[in-house]
Order: structure tokens, then sequence, then C-alpha cells
């Protein structure tokens, strides 16, 4: 599976990834989007989306390993509010991709990032992932 995460870069940019080599991805609080954030599993895909004033997705990042609760009372990950997720940087687009191109592409018309433009995890289809890596390098 891959995926789409969406931070405000003022808050953490895809450059304060690369900089510091990996993070933990937490702070999701979104039923659908913690939904998705449980089911990441090591090695999967995840573009990495600039929200706010950018609104584009940047970079591409990889699940060092599942995700995990990070509740201390709750640690049944089906059940947790608290989730958590291990990302390191793979590549910088050279492109960005914005969301306006995405908009205007009707192979992304079922995207989850179209249809539901407040959701910040989301998955991404091996289809949909081609056409963002080949718009990024056109």
């Amino acid at each position: 599976m891959n995926w789409l995460f969406k931070e405000e870069p003022t808050h953490y940019s895809y450059d304060d990834l690369v900089r510091e080599g990996k993070t933990t991805w937490s702070g999701v609080r979104n039923n659908l989007a913690l939904k998705y954030l449980r089911t990441v599993k090591k090695g999967e895909m995840i573009f990495y989306y600039h929200s706010g004033t950018e609104k584009q997705v940047v970079g591409i990042m990889k699940a060092l390993g599942n995700a995990y609760s990070l509740d201390k009372k709750n640690s049944d990950i089906s059940t947790s509010k608290e989730v958590a997720l291990d990302v390191a940087p793979v590549e910088k687009l050279v492109r960005p991709v914005t969301l306006r191109s995405i908009k205007n592409d009707t192979r992304f018309s079922d995207f989850a990032l179209v249809k539901f433009l407040r959701l910040s995890v989301m998955p991404v289809t091996n289809d949909q992932w081609s056409a963002i890596k080949a718009m990024a390098k056109a």
C-alpha cells in the first residue's frame, strides 16, 4: 500500500525531515485518518504533502516500522487514539505536484486528496502513485 501524509510546512517541512533523518509521525486526531495510520506497515511508501499555503506533494518517505500505540493505558493499536509511525525521507521531488494539477487531472477523480481535503493520512492507489511520480518528473 502507498500513502499520502499531510503536514503544514511551517510546523514540520520535508526539509526538516531530511535534516533530521527520521521522525515519529503522530498527533493525528481525525478518526478516518487514524484508521488509515493504524494500518501502515514497515517499508510502505508515503508521499509528503505540504498543506497550508503550499498545497503540494513535495517528497517521498517510508515507514521504518509498523504503526504503534503511544497510549500507555491502551496499547491496542486498533482502538488507541494515540497512534504513531516512525518515518524516514526517501527523496525530494524534483518538481512538486500541486493540488491544483491533481484536481485538474481526471485520473484523480476518486482520490481522497480531492474528495476529503481535510484528511491528513490517506491511501494512494498504485495508479495514483505512478501518475504523481510522473507529474513530478515532467
